[in-house]
Protein backbone atom coordinates (compact mmCIF):
# COMPACT_ATOMS: atom_id res chain seq x y z
CA UNK A 1 0.00 0.00 0.00
CA UNK A 2 2.95 2.64 0.42
CA UNK A 3 4.51 1.66 -2.84
CA UNK A 4 1.00 2.44 -4.25
CA UNK A 5 0.71 5.77 -2.83
CA UNK A 6 3.97 6.89 -3.15
CA UNK A 7 3.56 6.19 -7.38
CA UNK A 8 0.05 8.11 -6.35
CA UNK A 9 2.00 10.89 -5.34
CA UNK A 10 4.57 10.92 -7.77
CA UNK A 11 1.78 11.00 -10.74
CA UNK A 12 0.29 13.95 -8.73
CA UNK A 13 3.50 15.62 -9.13
CA UNK A 14 3.90 15.39 -12.38
CA UNK A 15 0.80 16.73 -13.81
CA UNK A 16 1.17 19.32 -11.60
CA UNK A 17 4.56 20.38 -12.84
CA UNK A 18 5.03 23.33 -16.10
CA UNK A 19 4.89 22.17 -19.30
CA UNK A 20 8.53 23.14 -20.32
CA UNK A 21 9.92 20.72 -17.34
CA UNK A 22 7.37 17.80 -18.29
CA UNK A 23 9.01 17.92 -21.33
CA UNK A 24 12.11 16.89 -19.83
CA UNK A 25 10.31 14.37 -17.66
CA UNK A 26 10.20 10.46 -18.75
CA UNK A 27 7.48 8.71 -16.85
CA UNK A 28 8.37 5.05 -16.43
CA UNK A 29 6.60 2.56 -14.50
CA UNK A 30 8.05 -0.62 -13.54
CA UNK A 31 8.04 -3.93 -11.06
CA UNK A 32 9.26 -3.13 -7.28
CA UNK A 33 11.70 -5.91 -7.85
CA UNK A 34 13.64 -3.36 -10.53
CA UNK A 35 14.12 -0.67 -7.36
CA UNK A 36 14.14 -2.71 -4.44
CA UNK A 37 16.90 -4.29 -5.69
CA UNK A 38 18.49 -1.47 -6.37
CA UNK A 39 19.22 -1.88 -10.02
CA UNK A 40 17.37 1.53 -11.20
CA UNK A 41 19.51 3.83 -8.94
CA UNK A 42 23.10 1.86 -10.55
CA UNK A 43 21.23 1.88 -14.20
CA UNK A 44 19.77 4.60 -14.90
CA UNK A 45 21.85 7.69 -14.11
CA UNK A 46 24.36 7.43 -17.13
CA UNK A 47 20.81 7.30 -19.53
CA UNK A 48 19.69 10.90 -17.36
CA UNK A 49 23.11 12.17 -18.04
CA UNK A 50 23.52 11.26 -21.87
CA UNK A 51 19.96 11.88 -22.48
CA UNK A 52 19.25 15.16 -20.48
CA UNK A 53 16.16 13.20 -19.73
CA UNK A 54 15.03 13.04 -15.81
CA UNK A 55 13.41 9.62 -15.08
CA UNK A 56 10.22 9.52 -12.60
CA UNK A 57 10.21 5.45 -11.39
CA UNK A 58 6.58 4.94 -10.25
CA UNK A 59 7.48 1.05 -8.51
CA UNK A 60 4.80 -1.30 -8.14
CA UNK A 61 3.53 -4.48 -9.36
CA UNK A 62 3.25 -5.65 -13.06
CA UNK A 63 -0.37 -5.64 -13.00
CA UNK A 64 -0.44 -1.98 -11.63
CA UNK A 65 2.60 -0.98 -13.83
CA UNK A 66 0.62 -1.95 -17.23
CA UNK A 67 -2.90 -0.47 -15.94
CA UNK A 68 -0.54 2.95 -15.82
CA UNK A 69 0.94 2.53 -18.85
CA UNK A 70 -2.46 1.47 -20.43
CA UNK A 71 -4.33 4.45 -19.24
CA UNK A 72 -1.39 6.47 -20.37
CA UNK A 73 -0.44 7.77 -16.88
CA UNK A 74 3.32 6.68 -17.70
CA UNK A 75 5.68 6.75 -20.97
CA UNK A 76 7.05 3.51 -20.98
CA UNK A 77 7.13 0.20 -18.32
CA UNK A 78 9.43 -2.44 -17.83
CA UNK A 79 8.05 -5.48 -16.47
CA UNK A 80 8.61 -9.43 -16.04
CA UNK A 81 5.35 -11.32 -17.17
CA UNK A 82 5.15 -11.93 -20.47
CA UNK A 83 1.70 -13.09 -21.23
CA UNK A 84 0.55 -9.83 -19.75
CA UNK A 85 2.79 -8.07 -21.94
CA UNK A 86 2.18 -9.72 -24.86
CA UNK A 87 -1.61 -8.80 -24.40
CA UNK A 88 -0.52 -5.36 -23.78
CA UNK A 89 0.85 -5.21 -27.19
CA UNK A 90 -1.66 -7.14 -29.10
CA UNK A 91 -4.90 -4.46 -27.75
CA UNK A 92 -3.06 -1.58 -28.20
CA UNK A 93 -1.99 -0.13 -26.00
CA UNK A 94 1.91 -0.78 -26.22
CA UNK A 95 4.66 -0.78 -29.04
CA UNK A 96 8.25 -1.86 -29.67
CA UNK A 97 8.13 -4.18 -26.71
CA UNK A 98 11.79 -5.68 -25.99
CA UNK A 99 13.91 -8.22 -23.98
CA UNK A 100 16.01 -6.28 -21.88
CA UNK A 101 17.15 -8.96 -19.00
CA UNK A 102 16.32 -11.72 -17.03
CA UNK A 103 16.77 -13.42 -13.83
CA UNK A 104 14.94 -16.20 -12.12
CA UNK A 105 12.59 -16.95 -9.12
CA UNK A 106 13.19 -19.38 -5.56
CA UNK A 107 11.35 -20.06 -3.10
CA UNK A 108 12.85 -18.90 0.28
CA UNK A 109 11.65 -19.47 3.72
CA UNK A 110 12.81 -20.15 7.35
CA UNK A 111 16.80 -22.00 7.79
CA UNK A 112 14.74 -24.48 9.31
CA UNK A 113 13.10 -25.77 6.45
CA UNK A 114 9.69 -27.01 8.35
CA UNK A 115 8.12 -28.63 5.03
CA UNK A 116 11.68 -30.18 3.92
CA UNK A 117 11.54 -28.05 0.77
CA UNK A 118 15.08 -28.31 0.50
CA UNK A 119 17.27 -31.08 -1.99
CA UNK A 120 13.70 -30.53 -4.05
CA UNK A 121 14.13 -29.98 -7.69
CA UNK A 122 10.63 -29.47 -9.14
CA UNK A 123 8.79 -25.93 -8.11
CA UNK A 124 5.45 -27.93 -8.18
CA UNK A 125 7.21 -30.97 -5.95
CA UNK A 126 8.22 -28.24 -3.64
CA UNK A 127 4.70 -26.17 -3.28
CA UNK A 128 3.04 -29.76 -2.70
CA UNK A 129 5.38 -30.42 0.29
CA UNK A 130 4.64 -26.80 1.32
CA UNK A 131 0.73 -27.81 1.53
CA UNK A 132 1.51 -30.96 3.14
CA UNK A 133 3.55 -29.80 5.88
CA UNK A 134 0.94 -26.78 6.34
CA UNK A 135 3.48 -24.47 6.34
CA UNK A 136 3.02 -20.90 5.97
CA UNK A 137 2.68 -19.07 2.23
CA UNK A 138 3.03 -15.53 1.96
CA UNK A 139 1.78 -14.47 -1.31
CA UNK A 140 2.87 -11.34 -3.04
CA UNK A 141 -1.16 -10.99 -3.98
CA UNK A 142 -0.65 -7.74 -5.81
CA UNK A 143 -1.28 -8.91 -9.49
CA UNK A 144 2.37 -8.13 -10.37
CA UNK A 145 4.58 -10.88 -12.01
CA UNK A 146 5.81 -12.73 -9.18
CA UNK A 147 2.23 -13.72 -7.88
CA UNK A 148 1.15 -14.43 -11.31
CA UNK A 149 3.65 -16.89 -11.74
CA UNK A 150 2.96 -18.04 -8.14
CA UNK A 151 -0.76 -18.87 -9.21
CA UNK A 152 0.39 -20.57 -11.84
CA UNK A 153 2.68 -22.88 -10.00
CA UNK A 154 -0.58 -23.62 -7.46
CA UNK A 155 -2.70 -24.23 -10.60
CA UNK A 156 -0.05 -26.37 -11.99
CA UNK A 157 0.95 -28.33 -8.45
CA UNK A 158 -2.88 -29.05 -8.07
CA UNK A 159 -3.09 -28.03 -4.10
CA UNK A 160 -2.98 -24.63 -2.67
CA UNK A 161 -3.09 -23.67 1.35
CA UNK A 162 -6.17 -23.01 2.74
CA UNK A 163 -7.11 -20.69 6.41
CA UNK A 164 -4.19 -19.43 8.27
CA UNK A 165 -1.60 -21.35 6.43
CA UNK A 166 -1.69 -18.92 2.78
CA UNK A 167 -1.67 -14.99 3.83
CA UNK A 168 -2.52 -13.05 0.87
CA UNK A 169 0.13 -9.70 1.43
CA UNK A 170 -1.01 -7.29 -1.72
CA UNK A 171 1.88 -5.76 -0.85
CA UNK A 172 5.89 -5.40 -2.96
CA UNK A 173 8.15 -7.88 -2.76
CA UNK A 174 10.53 -6.43 -0.29
CA UNK A 175 7.65 -6.08 2.10
CA UNK A 176 6.42 -9.28 1.89
CA UNK A 177 10.04 -10.85 2.08
CA UNK A 178 9.77 -8.98 5.96
CA UNK A 179 6.60 -10.60 6.82
CA UNK A 180 7.79 -13.98 5.92
CA UNK A 181 10.97 -13.44 8.05
CA UNK A 182 8.21 -12.13 10.84
CA UNK A 183 5.97 -14.81 10.61
CA UNK A 184 8.64 -18.06 9.90
CA UNK A 185 6.87 -18.49 6.23
CA UNK A 186 7.68 -19.32 2.96
CA UNK A 187 7.47 -17.30 -0.36
CA UNK A 188 8.01 -16.66 -3.78
CA UNK A 189 10.61 -14.22 -4.48
CA UNK A 190 12.63 -12.74 -7.52
CA UNK A 191 16.53 -13.74 -6.77
CA UNK A 192 17.67 -10.18 -7.22
CA UNK A 193 14.99 -8.46 -4.42
CA UNK A 194 15.63 -11.83 -2.36
CA UNK A 195 19.77 -10.87 -1.99
CA UNK A 196 19.46 -7.00 -1.54
CA UNK A 197 16.95 -8.06 1.43
CA UNK A 198 18.87 -11.34 3.03
CA UNK A 199 20.76 -9.87 5.52
CA UNK A 200 18.00 -7.90 7.29
CA UNK A 201 15.60 -11.28 6.71
CA UNK A 202 17.60 -13.83 7.41
CA UNK A 203 15.64 -15.82 5.15
CA UNK A 204 17.01 -19.07 3.40
CA UNK A 205 16.80 -20.57 -0.07
CA UNK A 206 14.82 -23.55 0.10
CA UNK A 207 14.41 -24.22 -3.98
CA UNK A 208 16.62 -22.61 -6.78
CA UNK A 209 17.17 -23.95 -10.53
CA UNK A 210 14.05 -25.04 -11.64
CA UNK A 211 14.58 -24.10 -15.34
CA UNK A 212 10.47 -23.33 -14.82
CA UNK A 213 11.60 -20.23 -12.61
CA UNK A 214 12.99 -18.18 -15.42
CA UNK A 215 11.53 -14.84 -15.03
CA UNK A 216 12.59 -12.60 -18.24
CA UNK A 217 12.09 -8.66 -18.23
CA UNK A 218 10.70 -6.95 -21.43
CA UNK A 219 10.60 -3.23 -22.02
CA UNK A 220 7.56 -1.21 -23.90
CA UNK A 221 6.63 2.35 -25.18
CA UNK A 222 3.20 3.48 -24.81
CA UNK A 223 1.47 3.71 -27.98
CA UNK A 224 1.00 7.46 -28.88
CA UNK A 225 -1.49 6.70 -31.75
CA UNK A 226 -3.97 6.40 -28.49
CA UNK A 227 -2.32 8.58 -25.92
CA UNK A 228 -1.21 11.64 -28.22
CA UNK A 229 0.41 13.24 -24.23
CA UNK A 230 3.12 10.80 -24.10
CA UNK A 231 6.59 11.29 -24.25
CA UNK A 232 7.50 8.78 -27.02
CA UNK A 233 10.61 10.06 -28.59
CA UNK A 234 12.23 9.68 -24.52
CA UNK A 235 10.72 6.20 -24.15
CA UNK A 236 12.28 5.28 -27.56
CA UNK A 237 15.29 6.73 -26.47
CA UNK A 238 15.26 4.61 -22.86
CA UNK A 239 14.27 1.53 -24.99
CA UNK A 240 17.32 2.09 -27.58
CA UNK A 241 19.84 2.76 -24.90
CA UNK A 242 18.58 -0.25 -22.51
CA UNK A 243 19.25 -2.42 -25.36
CA UNK A 244 22.45 -1.23 -26.56
CA UNK A 245 25.51 -1.87 -25.64
CA UNK A 246 25.79 0.36 -23.32
CA UNK A 247 22.72 -0.37 -21.31
CA UNK A 248 23.79 -4.35 -21.32
CA UNK A 249 26.89 -3.84 -19.82
CA UNK A 250 25.47 -1.54 -17.33
CA UNK A 251 22.80 -3.89 -15.96
CA UNK A 252 25.38 -7.05 -16.23
CA UNK A 253 27.61 -4.81 -14.12
CA UNK A 254 25.39 -4.74 -11.19
CA UNK A 255 25.97 -6.50 -8.39
CA UNK A 256 24.99 -7.25 -4.64
CA UNK A 257 27.48 -8.28 -2.89
CA UNK A 258 29.78 -9.39 -5.73
CA UNK A 259 26.74 -11.45 -7.27
CA UNK A 260 25.08 -10.52 -10.67
CA UNK A 261 21.59 -10.12 -10.09
CA UNK A 262 20.28 -9.12 -13.62
CA UNK A 263 21.73 -11.22 -17.30
CA UNK A 264 20.88 -9.09 -20.16
CA UNK A 265 18.92 -10.68 -23.10
CA UNK A 266 18.52 -7.94 -26.01
CA UNK A 267 18.79 -8.81 -28.99
CA UNK A 268 21.26 -6.28 -30.85
CA UNK A 269 19.58 -4.62 -33.72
Amino acid sequence: MKTFLRAVLSLSLLWLAPEGMAQHILKLSTTTSTENSGLLNFLLPPFEAQSGLKVQVISVGTGKALELAKNGDVDVTLVHARTAEDQFVAQGYGVERRDVMYNDFIIVGPASDPAGVKGTKDVLDAFRKIVQAKSRFISRGDNSGTDQMEQAYWKKAGVKPEGDAYLSAGLGMGEVLNMAAEMKAYTLTDRATYVAYKARTGLSIALEGDPAMFNPYGIIAVNNARHKGVNFDGAMHLIRWITSDAGQKRIAAFRVEGQQLFFPSAAQR
